[in-house]
């Protein structure tokens, strides 16, 4: 989801939640992805994902901005939409572990505990630096007129 707001495009990105991510904020924010199931398509995938993270149903028009593959060999692909929201009304789907490690105690955490619009430079602080190409793509798609309501 991405918004102009006084002439500049914001990015929404998510916070993981759980005790990992608890306390990381530089480079630790991600846009809303997730698996996609056998059978699904991309693009099927990332709009659950999305619903599933923030608790909004995302709408189009969406368009492609690719994919990356990350260190990890993980291939990202993402689209794009116009889109406006309260960052801080995200309700997030959770997830069960462990907590603390080898306590035998399971524990439930939001999978994101935060959401916010990014500008530009904000964005490239924050955000995973593998998927900060995703910004310049949003950028250059927009510049040639994609994008646009």
């Amino acid at each position: 989801m991405y918004r102009v707001r006084n002439g500049a495009l914001e990015v929404l990105l998510v916070h993981p939640g759980g005790p990992f991510w608890a306390k990381k904020d530089k480079g630790a924010w991600f846009l809303p992805k997730g698996e996609v199931e056998n059978g699904e398509a991309e693009l099927s995938a990332a709009q659950r994902e999305f619903e599933e993270e923030i608790g909004l149903r995302p709408a189009g028009p969406f368009f492609a901005l690719g994919s990356v593959k990350r260190k990890s060999g993980k291939i990202v692909a993402v689209w794009a939409f116009e889109g406006d929201c309260n960052p801080s009304a995200i309700h997030s789907n959770t997830f069960t572990t462990e907590w603390p490690p080898r306590s035998g105690k399971q524990q439930e955490f939001p999978e994101v505990d935060r959401a916010q619009f990014f500008t530009r430079e904000a964005a490239r602080e924050k955000m995973h630096p593998e998927e900060f190409e995703f910004f310049t793509r949003l950028e250059t798609s927009r510049s040639r007129g994609q994008g646009h309501r």
